[in-house]
Parts: structure tokens; sequence; C-alpha cells
């Protein structure tokens, strides 16, 4: 009976001891029973990231290629003097440009930017396969800088694009281009905004921002998300100044492809054009103190022109377009020139402490 009871006695020890010790695992090391990290007592899981963008890359690469242009161009040279006036005599000058391009059908169609091969007279392409080929300007676009090139190949790769992906904030992209002229150079970083305008000369501005980097010779390459997917044409970079690192911009590809669409079909792009420029308003402070931006100002308006027509005139405030707020003036003008030409918008406008409803029948935009 002693035996038993001691044994009884030793097991119950044995029990209690490995609750206790069970209890302090799981109240100062819960990771312990999870698998899992953590951080002052809070689970801070994330998911990890790839340890490899290879297959992003292989998928949208090939379709990415480098542009050279040449172009012999009168530039000032020495200042002569004769019968006491002053003038230049012009000296022809050879240049020479880099960039890239984006292959966008298998017959040979290819975007890039308009500042690329601006004033060329020679283009030609480098593959992805090292064959070097003429290329033939088949239209441009200076509004959203633009242009489209066209390679007498055939079932060349063409770059991946799902209209149906959203861009967010966040998403890891990578940039692939002819990097100072080191070609299919890629570049990693995220989207660090969308929607960004007012940026530069450019007309119409829709940019996305990364900090993925984008040097000379980039402009015209690929932005690509993790599954290689097009989602923008590199554009343009905030140039160096104090400070400023990794502030690159790309061209949304849905604008970039219906742009090529229409330079290709139409030989130049069908834009509304309403007839008036605009300027930001100066936030207004609500009840509660907040500012809010609340439509754009009419600078001035088109005699004759649609907004004319319709009664707009300068001074007027635009409050809406088609039942939707407007504060941004760069979007408006955006906004109106994705409208075809015929098409009737409906606008919300403000005269002194007058707001009436107009309607007006966009045009074609007049060569810029």
């Amino acid at each position: 009976m002693t035996t038993l009871n001691q044994l009884l006695g030793f097991l119950m020890r044995a029990i209690v001891t490995g609750l206790a010790i069970a209890f302090v695992i799981v109240y100062l090391w819960p990771a312990a029973i999870n698998g899992r990290g953590q951080d002052n007592g809070k689970n801070t899981e994330t998911p990890a990231g790839p340890s490899s963008y290879a297959q992003a890359v292989d998928r949208a690469a090939p379709a990415v290629v480098s542009i050279n242009t040449r172009s012999v161009l009168p530039v000032p040279g020495p200042q002569v003097s004769r019968s006491g006036s002053a003038f230049y005599l012009y000296q022809l000058r050879r240049f020479v440009n880099e960039g890239s391009g984006v292959i966008f059908s298998e017959d040979g169609y290819i975007l890039t930017n308009y500042h690329v091969i601006r004033q060329a007279q020679q283009i030609s392409i480098v593959l992805w396969d090292g064959r070097i080929i003429p290329a033939q300007l088949i239209g441009s676009d200076p509004a959203t800088d633009l242009a489209v090139l066209k390679v007498e190949l055939g079932g060349l790769p063409v770059a991946a694009i799902n209209p149906e992906r959203e861009v967010r904030v966040g998403d890891v992209v990578l940039a692939i281009g002819n990097s100072l002229g080191l070609s299919h150079t890629v570049s990693m970083g995220i989207v660090s905004a969308i929607g960004r305008n007012n940026l530069s000369s450019v007309l119409y501005q829709d940019f996305i921002q990364t900090d993925a980097a984008i040097n000379v010779g980039n402009s015209g390459g690929a932005l690509i998300n993790t599954r290689g997917e097009l989602i923008g044409i590199n554009a343009r970079r905030i140039e160096a100044t104090e400070n400023a690192e990794n502030i690159g911009f790309a061209i949304p590809v849905g604008l970039a492809a219906d742009v090529m669409r229409q330079i290709i079909d139409y030989g130049e792009v069908r834009r509304g054009w309403l007839g008036a420029n605009y300027s930001n308003l100066r936030p207004t402070q609500q009840p509660d103190g907040s500012l809010l931006q609340n439509g754009i100002g009419v600078k001035e308006v088109q005699h004759d022109g649609p907004a004319w027509n319709a009664g707009i005139r300068q001074g007027d405030i635009i409050l809406s377009l088609n039942g939707e707020p407007v504060s941004d003036a760069a979007r408006f003008l955006l906004s109106i020139s994705l409208s075809p030409p015929g098409t009737r918008v409906e606008l919300e406008v403000q005269r002194g402490d007058v707001v009436s409803q107009v309607y007006a029948d966009l045009i074609q935009q007049p060569p810029l």
C-alpha cells in the first residue's frame, strides 16, 4: 500500500510540474505552440515575399526593346558681325539618342515615348535576342508623350496585359529598359502613388509614381507587376535635385494602349474638346475648420467653341462633370479628352451665387 501511495504521489507531482511548465511556456512564449514570431506579445506575422522575381522578368523582358535614334540638325555656330549687325552661322550637328520601347503586337507595333524619337531621322531597335532592325514611325501624340513604331517582322514576343488587374499603391513593380545604354536593366520598387499630374509640359497626365529606378534610357520601357504583366510605360523622372531620389513616373497601360490603337486606326488620337482653359481654385474652409477643394475655375473660353455655345464664360466655376464632383483642372481636362468627339456632357456651373446645369457637345481637339 505504501508503495502504491508513493507511486501515485510521484505521478501527481509529475503532472503538476508538467502543467506548470506548459503554463509558463504558453504565457511567456506563445510562438512555441504556433510556430510564428511575436512582437511585444502580439502576433505580427506578414506574408513572406518571393525570393526572386525571375519568372516575372522572364515573361516580360523579351517584349522590351532598346531604341537608338540618329538625326542631323542645324545648331547656332559662331557669331559673325557684318556691317554692324550680328548674326549666327548655323552648323549641322549629329545627334544620337537612346531609349526603350515595348512590343504590343506580334507583327511589330512598338510603343515608346514621343520625346525618345522626337526629330529622329533614323530609328532602329535592338531586340531581346540582339537583332538590330530599322523601325518606321507610324504616328505620335505629344499630348501624352507617346509614339508608335513599326518593324517588319512577325512572331515577336508581346507584352502581357491584364486590364482587369488593379494597380494599387504599395504594389511591388519592376522597371525594365535600356538604362544608361545597358539594355534590359531591371530595377525594383513599389507603386508610390497613382493619378499624378501637373508634373511636366505634357498636356494629359495620369502618371503612376514609383520608386523603382528610372534612369536616362529607361523612357519608353516597361513597368510591370510581379506577375510579369505590363502596367505602365516608363516616361520620366524627377530631375536630380537636392534630396530627391527614386521618383519616377509611368503612363498607365490603359491610356497608352488606347492612344496606340487610335494612332494605328485613325492616324491620330480622337479626343473630346470643350474649348476652354481651367485653373485650380484655393481650398475653401468648411464649418469644422477643414479645407475642401471644390470646383475648378474657367480662365478663358474659345469663342464659338462647345463651352461658349453652352453659355460658359470666363470666371465661371465648374463644380461637376456628368454628376461627378470636379476639383482638379488636369484631371477634368483628361476626363474630357477621353470622351469621343460628339459626346454630350453635363456640367454643373456656378456664376456668382447661381448654380445651373448646362450641356455641351464636344468636338475634336484641334492640333496643339
